[in-house]
């Protein structure tokens, strides 16, 4: 029987592709040929949808909805969207807005008062931009020890928000992407409305839209007609299930299909929903508080490829991951739904996008890639530093912001930089400034000077990202006897939960997660993105530490003395 399904599936498959396919050489042909991996009746895969004035000028499913009953993705195939879906969260606060049900500019502790009074109120609007400092509760949830894949519930969710004793920053005050965000704006619409999410969404987008197949999946046990599982592959090429009982909405939580996304993409232009102002208002991007704008606006990412404006959002949870990409000044836009991780839905679209757009990019100018260090370009004069001027420079550096570290190091008349997982090279243009020559994109490195016999400060420059400061550090490179004052047991109340930290074999490890720490400087040490800062008393015993993992900052562990 399981033969027979396999053949009446590829049967199904190999029909749809004939139908209205061309030659390899031909667009759809081209687009096909990005999605060949897994255009395969043992594979899961993706629904394209590519939009052009309102309308599909093509659209296509790749690969399997479900290996386990043989059924093909096509455009009606539904999805989980993950954080794709924070657009039609933030559509629905302006909605409710404009229905005066609330004010984007109302203090967020008017609504739900179970949020601690920090200094400085967060405003609605704070959350659609990611401006809080409020804390990821995902983020926390891992560092407590639970898994996203089991079932909790919305209330779990605020309290571990509400338990936090900080924020990350100054509301306002900088950018710091949040689901805790999201998730707090379908709390704050349902009691400002008295609706859920998925009751306001549905009528007063959905099926205002004639979006059959969309909704907020607040309900684990709900079943989902035309569901497409998550899966993943595992490390010896095989295929598993990576699904979720995850049921929190906000952050994410929609489910949706191509089909349906046709006609959310087209009320963009169209803009018939509320009194016809939401899409400008959707548009408007936050605002911090020394003035600077961001390119995030309600849920939107607002950029550019290849000279041309974008309007996007991806997503993922899961063995789930979209991509709904808008180039809105040529009324094209991407949708890119897939059911497998890693798959990256954000690429393949801007692929897909490559094709149909190629004749209205900007051309790019050509950029040498290199492992090794390139020959200096006629344009640039390099200069000769002499060894012990380049050693002056070499050693570890951190990055201010996101603390990752790099090396550097003399090799021949340059500077190889050791950066995780890549090796760069640098050519000297003065004895503080220098090219990175290996890069591809334009990459300069000045290096400021400060007081005599003191190391200097690495500012890196990336064309079209700006600029990051690195300081100068000792690396600590601890004995075993030193490791042994960082072993024990630490505990968090804003998390609940206790890190138990033994040493083994000379070697610090978090004993549940059997992951190692690796020293940095003294004192810190990391365990993937995550780093821990120890604290000490006067006396210079160790007292607790503090926990830093991107989208939180500076939880506290007290050590228990027993």
């Amino acid at each position: 029987m399981r033969s027979v399904t396999v053949l009446l599936a590829l049967a199904v498959i190999i029909a749809g592709n004939a139908i209205g396919q061309e030659k390899p050489g031909s667009t759809t042909g081209r687009v096909d040929a990005i999605f060949a991996d897994w255009d395969d009746p043992a594979s899961p895969g993706c629904a394209l949808g590519v939009i052009k004035e309102g309308e599909f000028i093509y659209r296509r499913g790749y690969g399997m909805a479900t290996l386990e009953l043989g059924v093909p993705i096509s455009s009606s195939t539904v999805f989980y969207i993950g954080s794709t879906s924070k657009q039609f969260v933030a559509a629905s606060i302006l909605l409710a807005e404009e229905a005066g049900y609330l004010s984007i500019d109302d203090d967020i502790r008017k609504y739900v008062p179970e949020i601690p009074d920090y200094e400085g109120a967060i405003t609605i609007r704070n959350l659609l931009h990611h401006t809080s400092g409020l804390r990821d509760y995902l983020t926390l949830w891992n560092l407590a020890g639970e898994e996203i894949a089991d079932i909790h519930e919305a209330d779990e969710a605020l309290e571990m928000i509400a338990r936090q004793k900080a924020l990350n920053f100054e509301p306002g005050s900088e950018y710091l992407y949040s689901n805790s965000g999201y998730f707090m704006l379908s709390v704050i619409l349902e009691r400002a409305t008295g609706k859920s999410l998925r009751e306001f969404a549905h009528e007063n987008i959905f099926d205002p839209l004639g979006m059959e197949n969309t909704h907020f999946h607040d309900d684990h046990t709900h079943v989902i007609e035309g569901r497409a599982l998550g899966h993943l592959r595992r490390q010896d090429g095989s295929i598993a299930l990576a699904m979720s009982n995850f049921a929190q909405v906000g952050s994410g939580g929609l489910y949706t299909s191509v089909d349906d996304l046709l006609l959310w993409d087209r009320d963009y232009y169209e803009n018939k929903l509320g009194d016809g102002g939401l899409i400008d208002r959707m548009l408007l991007r936050g605002v911090l508080t020394n003035g600077d704008t961001l390119s995030y606006a309600a849920a939107l990412q607002i950029g550019s490829y290849k000279g041309l404006r974008t309007v996007a959002h991806g997503g993922a949870l899961g063995g789930y991951r979209a991509e709904l990409l808008r180039f809105p000044d040529q009324r094209f836009s991407v949708v890119c739904l897939c059911n497998l991780a890693p798959m990256n839905p954000s690429g393949l679209a801007r692929q897909v996008a490559d094709i149909y757009l190629a004749d209205q990019f900007e051309a790019e100018p050509e950029t040498q890639v290199a492992d090794e260090p390139a020959e200096p370009t006629a344009e640039v004069e390099f200069v000769t530093l002499t060894e012990s001027q380049l050693r002056r420079l070499a050693g570890a550096y951190r990055d201010l912001s996101d603390r990752d570290i790099v090396e550097l190091s003399v090799e021949g008349d340059r500077l190889k930089v050791q950066a995780p997982g890549e090796v760069f090279y640098m050519s000297p243009l003065s004895d503080s400034h220098f090219l990175v020559v290996n890069a591809p994109v334009k990459v300069e490195v000045r290096f400021e000077r400060r007081d005599p016999g003191a190391r200097s400060l690495m500012h890196v420059d990336v064309e079209g990202e700006g600029q990051s400061t690195f300081e100068p550090i000792e690396l600590f490179k601890p004995t075993g006897a030193q490791l042994a004052e960082y072993a024990g047991a630490y505990y968090s109340d804003e998390l609940d939960t206790e890190w138990e930290l033994v040493l083994r074999d000379d070697t610090l490890y978090l004993e549940d997660a059997d992951d190692t720490l690796t020293p940095t400087v003294k004192d810190e040490f990391t365990i993937g993105s995550v780093v821990i800062t120890y604290t000490r008393d006067e006396a210079g015993r160790i007292t607790g530490m503090t926990v830093d993992a991107g989208r939180v900052r500076g939880i506290s562990f007290t050590r228990r003395e027993d």
